[in-house]
């Protein structure tokens, strides 16, 4: 009888131990919602779900169990994340995930509860335990006004932040007729997966042939969310030999954080203008070899006197403005600041008009602010902000010091 009752013990090793003694508040499991604006989302805007835990125990494993979110879209932002902490003074672990999580319709939702299933030790004594996060209500508004998350037109783009970059190759005003160019068009937006991104646009205009390449579309994780991106291509030839203009197309998307509709766009374009030469086009041979010889002598003097008006002409920021206008044709928005910085330089007065004028000096703003500053603040339109910038002249200067070395200008009578 001894041994049989020696045997059991030594089965039971839980019957020598105390249960493990846990309090309120050892173990808790919250979920929050998270959004841009701080507002009610509107249908797929994207809703930071932040799962926290707080353990005051020994935990030998883990596994959390997700609801099924029939109303959401929904991506897991990295890896969860265990780290130290306290409760009221007593060491505590800490866990935590972030799930995006995307409405796809208007209402109020029930978000159920986050399972986290631990199985804790206590001298040597083992014991799964289940830890629920309350439910979590969450009121997703109904889109007021045009357009909107149910308009088949325009796309519904509700993002953190969006940019539009185009680029040729070669550059599509230098295209001779029936000469191909590749156009590449990349959108890329926070807070938003690769396949809620538009589909590739129509570029139709009479007088250009295009012909539509792949789509590529990626999404990169973050931890404040998804970046999504996509890519159009398409081959160009000019069809006529006259320049024609590709028109612009707009890309209206909702910014989250501001709760405010705004537009970028594709630019529009000019292609073509150098028309092909036929082959068998030659010049026309002079009537007479003195008069080639007077006609050259003309034409040199002539070059000679615009040569000399036009350096007399030529401000200091020449060379930066055409940088600039190259690089606001890419999209290249730290290259249009480096051509900024080079007209300054060379022409304090031009830049000190540009920042004091009412229609440029805002954008210029916005411009060091989404570049430099720590709330990923919108770009201009940089098309736009170097036309005006082209328009604005500078202050009057001194003469030119080699003004005497051209000779006498001519009286008017």
């Amino acid at each position: 009888m001894v041994r049989w009752l020696l045997l059991l013990v030594a089965a039971s090793p839980a019957l020598l131990t105390p249960a493990l003694a846990l309090e309120d508040g050892d173990l808790t499991l919250t979920v929050a919602a998270e959004t841009a604006g701080k507002a009610a989302p509107y249908p797929r805007e994207m809703v930071l779900l932040r799962i926290r835990g707080t353990y005051r125990a020994q935990i030998a494993l883990e596994d959390l169990r997700q609801p099924s979110l029939p109303h959401f879209g929904w991506t897991q932002l990295g890896r969860d994340r265990w780290f130290r902490t306290a409760i009221q003074g007593q060491e505590a672990r800490g866990f935590e995930r972030t799930v995006a999580v995307f409405p796809q319709g208007a209402g109020r939702f029930v978000i159920d509860p986050f399972v986290h299933r631990l199985t804790l030790v206590d001298n040597g004594e083992r014991r799964l335990i289940e830890v629920r996060s309350p439910p979590l209500p969450l009121e997703v508004a109904a889109w007021q006004g045009p357009g909107g998350p149910d308009a088949p037109e325009p796309w519904w783009l509700p993002a953190q932040d969006l940019t539009v970059t185009d680029v040729w190759e070669p550059e599509p005003e230098n295209l001779k007729l029936g000469e191909p160019a590749r156009r590449t068009v990349t959108l890329e937006a926070r807070g938003l997966t690769a396949d809620t991104l538009p589909p590739r646009p129509v570029l139709r205009t009479r007088g250009v042939l295009t012909f539509a390449g792949p789509v590529e579309r990626q999404t990169r994780i973050t931890p404040d969310g998804p970046v999504a991106r996509v890519t159009y291509r398409w081959d160009v030839r000019p069809g006529v030999p006259e320049p024609v203009t590709l028109a612009a197309v707009p890309v209206p998307w909702f910014d989250t954080k501001a709760r405010v509709m705004r537009e970028a766009e594709i630019p529009a374009r000019i292609v073509g203008g150098r028309a092909a030469k036929a082959a068998d086009e030659a010049p026309t041979p002079p009537a007479s070899p003195w008069r080639a010889a007077l006609a050259g002598l003309a034409a040199f003097g002539l070059g000679l006197g615009a040569w000399g008006r036009l350096r007399r002409r030529e401000a200091p920021a020449g060379p930066a403005l055409r940088a600039l206008a190259r690089a606001a044709r890419r999209r290249d928005a730290r290259g249009v600041h480096a051509a900024l910085a080079e007209a300054a330089r060379r022409d304090a007065g031009l830049a000190a008009s540009w920042r004091a004028d009412p229609r440029t000096g805002p954008r210029l703003a916005a411009l060091d602010a989404a570049l430099f500053g720590e709330g990923r603040a919108p770009l201009p339109d940089l098309a736009g902000l170097a036309r005006d910038l082209a328009r604005i002249r500078p202050p009057a200067s001194a003469p030119d010091a080699l003004a005497p070395l051209d000779g006498p200008r001519p009286t008017r009578r």
